[in-house]
């Protein structure tokens, strides 16, 4: 008990932090052991002005356009809706990063590799974007269907019963 008050959490995440430092220094080693490691370094270096001068503001501007069309800053706290386009907007936007050579069809030597005709990546990405979605929406009515029928309207014979809205 000393140990988890002394470091803040069990020694199982002690060691599953370590490990992941460990990994990360192996992969750090082996990436700049290369024949040309001042390229890696400037990715590394574009990769993050790029994201903080470029990406941050760009979707923390649309994340906050989203808010006001959607009307979420004037939802009762909790889980709000905003969370429902977020997350396939994200995913999305992953997989459009990770194969965007291949969507655009300008990934010509890497067609070679996968097998595949250049002309389906975009389609399969606008229908896995599409499902996203419809999951999304899906769960969304899900969650409001639940809330509508679990939350009972507050009436004085409830507030009573619970104690809470007695009369005096």
């Amino acid at each position: 008990m000393a140990f988890r008050k002394r470091y803040g959490a069990s020694p199982v995440h002690l060691l599953l932090v370590l490990a992941s430092f460990a990994l990360t220094g192996y992969a750090g080693i082996r990436l700049l052991a290369g024949p040309e490691p001042w390229m890696v370094v400037m990715w590394f270096a574009g990769a993050a002005l790029l994201h903080d001068l470029v990406l941050l503001p760009l979707y923390t501007f649309t994340d906050r356009a989203a808010q006001i069309v959607l009307g979420a800053r004037h939802q009762p706290p909790g889980p709000g809706r905003i969370n429902h386009v977020r997350v396939p907007v994200f995913l999305s936007g992953l997989l459009f990063l990770t194969y965007f050579p291949l969507i655009l069809r300008q990934g010509n030597r890497f067609t070679a590799y996968t097998t595949l005709p250049d002309d389906v990546f975009l389609g399969r990405w606008l229908l896995i974007t599409t499902v996203l979605f419809a999951l999304s929406a899906l769960t969304l009515l899900v969650r409001l269907f639940r809330s509508r029928t679990t939350s009972a309207p507050r009436t004085p014979e409830n507030d009573s019963r619970l104690g809470a809205g007695a009369e005096t």
